[in-house]
């Protein structure tokens, strides 16, 4: 038994230490965001943030993650309040089939935390590992600027407002 600290909540879980993150994610958490592509690590659909830095959930063993914090897709926003990263992917109709998105927005948002304003060539750099076969990459790396975009207003908006003394 270990316990896995998942989108901020504990999770207890009765596993293999050798079995991969993205299995417990759907079949004993039930969250279905990171997909199944490929299984070996070279698409990227499984995708997920360990400790703020994108991993691959379909090669990384659960016992790598004991103490981590495992942030998925569902971990960023909800239907009612999307992260920036989910609604400029919606706004940008950045998804066809959709397959590969939910590890496209976590790499992203793994940039986006780490470097606020990067460039075309940083966002292709990162997103580089994942594979989409529907086209739709000038519709992404205009959602990954625009979402930039909105966590760097977020971030101004509350500059200069500190908490009530």
């Amino acid at each position: 038994m270990m316990i896995l600290k998942v989108n901020g909540r504990d999770h207890q879980i009765e596993a293999e230490p050798d079995t991969p993150l993205l299995y417990v994610l759907r079949d004993d958490i039930k969250l279905n965001a990171a997909k199944y592509g490929c299984g070996l690590g070279q698409c990227g659909a499984c995708t997920v943030m360990v400790d703020g830095k994108a991993v691959l959930s379909c090669v990384t063993p659960l016992v790598l993650l004991v103490g981590k914090q495992i942030t998925t897709l569902e971990g960023l926003g909800t239907v009612d309040r999307p992260a920036p990263i989910q609604r400029a992917f919606m706004e940008e109709q950045a998804a066809q089939c959709g397959y590969c998105i939910p590890g496209m927005m976590m790499r992203a948002q793994a940039l986006l935390q780490r470097n606020s304003k990067p460039t075309d060539q940083q966002i292709r750099s990162a997103l580089a590992p994942h594979l989409c076969r529907c086209g739709t990459h000038m519709r992404i790396l205009r959602a990954v600027h625009r979402a930039a975009r909105m966590m760097r207003e977020a971030g101004n908006s509350t500059a200069g407002h500190g908490s009530p003394s």
